[in-house]
């Protein structure tokens, strides 16, 4: 059930998605928001929800998250005239004050709302959902408890300034003890709204299409800041804002909307060496179908992520990470301890073409195949995916899932192996590999324990099996997802 939020009203958001990812945005946030009145543009899924901010903020495929303060027909800009564009933008966008006023309000109470779930209360800032002052904060002041003033106070103290490094780049902070942050967090949405007078804020646009070839993203966003500045009394400020508003004008929509958190979604507290994308990996696993009790194996782990975002859901079951390489594994182990996941989470050391587990004991295989491209791989996915496809098949139950990710490329020839009729199978290994999985799914150890007792190569001869003549896997679904420079194929499949 989900938890209501405060104030029991709904509230409309939006949340940008990597390429392909929106449609398990939409899944998830009618599954665990209940959200209504669900809209899915590319690279964006809009909702209406009245889960409490905290869970709207634990979206797992989401990127950033938005108030949304409008949705508009796209505009039809002026061809290189700055003033007529100016009165257009204004019109369309900034018609209602009462309706700014209202969505600052409204964001005023869901950064209340989101110390207060922190167990901080109204006097200290939050790690991820503060305000745009938190944006730009320091990592050494992100936790600091604040003072609120007295009323009675009338003497202001100087700002402090502080140095702080975000993204590779020196950025120089104001600390304010009369911000408008520090307001909201203290009063209620009537003081808020009468605080919003003297609000500095700033304007990021993002153009493209038809609007990129007549305006830059900079002109846009200056027209628009003096529109608001005219409109709310409010002053701009491009360095050290208290609100920020995000405009994106395309040729299919615009779209308006104000950050609810200072990280995007998709940073994970939880992970300290990061692999594959988060949200990526979370749609691996929510693909998996994972029930209580499950063995689920990734057979080749890299450094965890997939297992970690599976297990985060679902600590429930058990997830068993196999890599031939030393490096890759510990520093899965190091992520593993980092989440505290190690009673769920068991490491191997394998080929995984020999993997040491029994045939038809896991309900679930979920893996990213190295594609070579961002990290350099020894494995020719070419030639030994045969090898890869047939061991994650023998391992898998009856009923039991397969989803993995790969380049078009691989996607191709995984495809072709399904259905083609492989030759004569050479040297049979007629043992079963070693029977490691009862004790490894039902083992309490440290994964630090487990990645010297289960170091081991597979055995000779093992990989010299051939696919059988007639795969026994059914193609389920195929996703295309953006994974930065390239796009991947999440593939999903069911053994019959």
């Amino acid at each position: 059930m989900v938890e209501p939020g405060c104030s029991g009203s709904s509230v409309r958001f939006f949340c940008t998605a990597g390429n392909g990812m929106e449609t398990f945005l939409t899944e998830e946030v009618k599954k665990k928001l209940l959200a209504e009145d669900v809209c899915q543009i590319p690279g964006k899924v809009l909702f209406s929800s009245s889960a409490a901010i905290h869970r709207v903020t634990s979206l797992k495929a989401a990127e950033r998250l938005f108030l949304l303060l409008k949705k508009d027909s796209p505009l039809r800009m002026p061809t290189r005239c700055s003033r007529e564009a100016a009165s257009l933008l204004q019109s369309r966008l900034l018609a209602n004050r009462d309706q700014w006023i209202g969505a600052a309000v409204t964001w005023s109470r869901l950064q209340r709302e989101l110390l207060a779930s922190k167990g901080l209360g109204g006097t200290a800032r939050s790690q991820r959902g503060g305000g745009t002052e938190d944006f730009a904060a320091s990592k050494k002041h992100r936790s600091e408890l604040r003072e609120p003033q007295r009323e009675e106070q009338h003497v202001e103290k100087p700002p402090e300034k502080k140095r702080m490094k975000e993204d590779g780049a020196e950025a120089e902070i104001k600390m304010e003890s009369n911000s408008f942050c520090s307001k909201i967090c203290l009063t209620g949405d009537d003081e808020a709204s009468e605080s919003v007078e003297n609000v500095s804020f700033r304007i990021s646009c993002k153009c493209s299409g038809s609007v990129s070839r007549s305006f830059s993203s900079q002109e846009v966003s200056r027209m628009m800041g003096a529109a608001v500045s005219r409109l709310l009394g409010w002053k701009a400020d491009l360095k050290n804002p208290l609100l920020e508003v995000s405009l994106h004008l395309s040729d299919d929509y615009c779209l308006l909307g104000i950050p609810l958190t200072r990280l995007p979604l998709a940073n994970r507290s939880y992970i300290k060496t990061t692999g594959l994308r988060s949200t990526v990996a979370w749609a691996m696993a929510s693909l998996a179908d994972i029930q209580p009790g499950f063995s689920v194996v990734d057979p080749m782990c890299g450094v965890g992520t997939i297992l970690i975002e599976a297990a985060q859901e679902h600590q429930d079951a058990c997830f068993v990470g196999v890599d031939i390489d030393d490096g890759q594994l510990q520093r899965a182990n190091h992520n593993v301890l980092f989440a505290h996941l190690g009673k769920s989470i068991q490491l191997l050391k394998a080929s995984s073409m020999g993997l040491p587990l029994l045939s038809g004991t896991v309900d679930a295989v979920v893996c990213d195949l190295p594609f070579g491209r961002k990290f350099g791989s020894n494995t020719n996915m070419a030639a030994d995916l045969p090898l890869i496809l047939w061991e994650m098949e023998r391992i898998l139950c009856p009923g039991g899932t397969l989803v993995v990710l790969l380049s078009p490329q691989l996607s191709c020839l995984l495809k072709k192996l399904l259905t083609q009729e492989p030759a004569e199978p050479a040297l049979e290994q007629k043992a079963e590999p070693q029977a490691v999985a009862a004790s490894c799914l039902s083992s309490s150890s440290p994964p630090d324990q487990q990645l010297h007792s289960q170091d081991r190569r597979p055995a000779a001869g093992l990989q010299q099996r051939q696919p059988p003549r007639r795969s026994s896997l059914k193609h389920q679904a195929t996703f295309r997802v953006s994974l930065g420079a390239i796009d991947g194929l999440i593939q999903k499949y069911v053994k019959t």
